[in-house]
């Protein structure tokens, strides 16, 4: 067997999955509301994929204070993987935006899911104590094709 054809068969990454992939390795990078991905190489299996950040912000939309979080997105993928540094710079475009907790959670699965196509998502936004209450919000996505 040639090494390509290793490498088809073991599921490893190939060229054409950097296909579409702007994002991942440019210089200068800027707040951007797109999330990229590349093709999962094992969708006959059930893996979930866990991301999770400490750095998100986004600011209240009565106030303009700044509102911190840690958000974590769990997902089981369907065809599509998400792209780190295009999740990376998705989140940071919420820093200057004014925005709900609970709102913002939903918009960011919906998105996701948009992008992802998944077999289910779960994101969780634990947001800092903000007026002495303490504020999470789960908001989950099970795709009706793969339930059942």
């Amino acid at each position: 067997m040639s090494e390509a054809e290793h490498k088809k068969d073991s599921g490893m990454t190939q060229e054409g999955d950097l296909a579409g992939l702007s994002l991942l390795g440019e210089g200068k990078t800027v707040p951007k509301r797109n999330l990229e991905t590349f093709p999962n190489r094992h969708p006959d299996r059930d893996y979930v994929v866990t991301l999770s950040t400490d750095e998100f912000t986004c600011m209240c939309p009565v106030t303009g204070q700044p509102d911190f979080a840690t958000i974590t997105i769990k997902y089981i993928p369907n065809r599509r993987i998400v792209e780190s540094k295009s999740l990376k710079l998705y989140l940071w475009s919420y820093r200057n935006e004014g925005v709900f907790h609970e709102h913002v959670t939903n918009v960011i699965l919906e998105d996701l899911v948009d992008a992802l196509e998944p077999r289910w998502c779960e994101v969780t936004a634990d947001f800092s104590v903000r007026g002495g209450i303490d504020i999470s919000i789960t908001a989950e996505y099970t795709n009706p094709e793969s339930s059942g």
